[in-house]
């Protein structure tokens, strides 16, 4: 059976003023609905994540952090779902599928740990601040852009916090564990392109007035997707010694089943 997300109550105190554009509300509804369903269930990550890197010794102060990501994530979620009702919409809708957290049993604690802050933070909450950046900049002024910015503000903090931690766990392995998060990398890579493609579609191609509703090109967000690879994962993932170019040209070769 599948559960229901259902944030209308708590989504309704938090509805910024919208000037609909009548021929988009639908698109708008659809568009905020999923990220409403995305961003409530991405608490489970950093849940897990939290769970992972206490068992490795992570000060207190950072696991106390990733606490509070897991409620942000949340709380976005219930502020997208306010875009919904604000937008003539429910928020409520069938919750994100339950999947289990990765636990890499394959490796130690620490090196487990360290894959999912590389695929969660480093890799996926990177191409979120990238893109909704990128939304922010072309939405104008008023409390939906104002609305936006509050969990664009939050997404850079998981990202940055994923890239800071990232060396300090590294300088505890050894050379070995860097030459297997080489390879984790490729597959990774793999997963992500896969996953934020399948929320990119091609064929969502709104007019220029779709930017004050949050709507955006399937296609320049792909390019954006593809740049950020290029130009901020894969430096700095290697500026930290890991072989993030061959991984990501090698993605295709992985073994990743979507």
């Amino acid at each position: 059976m599948t559960a229901i997300l259902d944030l209308r109550e708590q989504s309704r105190q938090h509805m910024p003023k919208i000037e609909v554009i009548e021929s988009l509300r639908q698109a708008a509804i659809t568009t905020w609905t999923g990220r409403m369903i995305n961003e409530h269930g991405s608490a489970r990550v950093f849940e897990g994540l939290h769970r992972q890197l206490s068992i490795v010794g992570l000060a207190e102060r950072d696991l106390i952090r990733l606490k509070t990501f897991a409620e942000e994530e949340r709380k976005h979620g219930v502020l997208c779902g306010a875009v919904v009702e604000a937008l003539g919409g429910e928020a409520k809708a069938p919750a994100l599928a339950v999947v289990p957290f990765p636990e890499h049993e394959d490796v130690g604690p620490l090196e487990a740990a360290i894959r999912n802050l590389l695929s969660i933070s480093c890799l996926s909450e990177t191409i979120a601040v990238s893109l909704i950046g990128a939304e922010r900049i072309e939405m104008p002024e008023g409390e939906l852009k104002e609305l936006l910015t509050r969990i664009y503000a939050e997404e850079c903090g998981h990202a940055n916090f994923g890239w800071r931690l990232l060396g300090r766990l590294l300088d505890r392995g050894d050379k070995a564990m860097k030459a297997r998060l080489d390879l984790y990398l490729s597959v990774a890579f793999a997963h992500l392109e896969h996953h934020e493609l399948a929320h990119l579609p091609l064929d969502s191609n709104p007019p220029p007035e779709g930017a004050s509703l949050g709507l955006c090109s399937g296609t320049d967000a792909r390019e954006l997707f593809y740049a950020t690879i290029e130009r901020i994962i894969i430096p700095g993932l290697e500026s930290h010694g890991l072989s993030a170019r061959q991984a990501w040209d090698t993605r295709a070769q992985s073994g990743y089943m979507a």
